[in-house]
């Protein structure tokens, strides 16, 4: 299964090694995965410690200059503790950059609250000239970052340490783009970043069944592309989204915004209740425990969406 902490860092040293303006400053991570762009791109990769604020403010300074930069560290760290830098110093300037986060809601299952965030895309997707992308394999993180990198936007790279294992065309990712994995009339399933591996078994398992699902995959959270998804709830009037994330400020919410006036329209979510998660575990315990998976997609299916 696909790890992005441990492949993205290979984008960045192939990219950094062809773009001399590409500039990488980590929150003292990653030292090892990054070693090769370190010794191939002297002079452009600087660890600033656990120093959030301070990452945001020399990255904003950076891409004025006319470098773009990578800021890269742990998701609540730089998200929660440094969200005023990310309002004023890139989104108020205009400014464009890339931050690729790990500990993706929950991957740090073990390492309890301090380490979770599940409320990343609730928070950045209030601020204006911001994408935020949730790849969920080494493929989709390469097409999309060398889309991106050197745009006019601030991107929020969401790396997860357990992608899908599914594969499409290369013209089939872009950004702001879903992806129509699957073609039905019962129901529109849409499966956000990581979930797709669980949503495209359930798929399968339903169709064996008789049951036709309409499965739409989101690696690009904002802009979303609210056109596939509005003509396929259209279609089928039954909608679930199963997404790791908070249930208030995701892609459920944005999906419930654009199918007001849909008449019959019924929608659902798996997503991650308005409450700490207090538990130690294994990134499958969270998962299993929330539903998030093949067996809580059947079940919140047969149960609520259907019946």
């Amino acid at each position: 299964m696909t790890n992005l902490r441990n492949d993205f860092s290979k984008v960045i040293h192939q990219i950094g090694l062809k773009d001399p303006n590409l500039v990488v400053l980590v929150g003292d991570i990653s030292h090892y995965r990054l070693q090769g762009f370190a010794k191939d791109c002297p002079g452009r990769y600087y660890n600033i410690g656990i120093c959030e604020p301070t990452i945001v403010n020399m990255a904003a300074g950076l891409s004025k200059v006319g470098f773009y930069p990578v800021v890269h560290t742990i998701a609540p760290f730089i998200v929660e503790r440094s969200f005023e830098q990310i309002k004023i110093d890139f989104c108020y300037q205009k400014l464009g950059g890339n931050i690729i986060t790990v500990g993706s809601a929950f991957d740090y299952a073990y390492l309890g609250c301090t380490h979770h965030c599940y409320n990343d895309f609730a928070l950045l997707s209030t601020l204006p000239n911001i994408e935020l992308v949730y790849p969920a394999s080494y493929e989709e993180f390469d097409l999309l970052f060398q889309q991106t990198y050197n745009n006019k936007f601030l991107t929020y790279f969401r790396a997860s340490m357990y992608g899908h294992e599914l594969s499409f065309k290369s013209d089939d990712i872009k950004i702001g783009k879903a992806v129509q994995v699957q073609e039905g009339k019962d129901l529109t399933l849409v499966a956000v970043g990581t979930q797709l591996q669980s949503a495209k078994k359930a798929s399968d398992a339903l169709k064996a069944q008789g049951i036709n699902v309409d499965l739409i995959y989101i690696h690009t959270v904002k802009p979303l592309d609210s056109q596939m998804i509005k003509k396929s709830i259209e279609k089928t009037k039954k909608c679930l989204v199963v997404e790791e994330h908070g249930i208030y400020g995701g892609v459920y919410d944005a999906v419930l915004r654009l199918s007001l006036g849909i008449d019959g329209l019924r929608c659902f979510s798996i997503s991650i209740p308005n409450d700490f998660i207090r538990d130690y575990g294994t990134y499958q315990d969270f998962c299993k425990k929330l539903g998030l998976c093949e067996e809580g997609i059947l079940k919140k299916i047969k149960e609520e969406v259907l019946a």
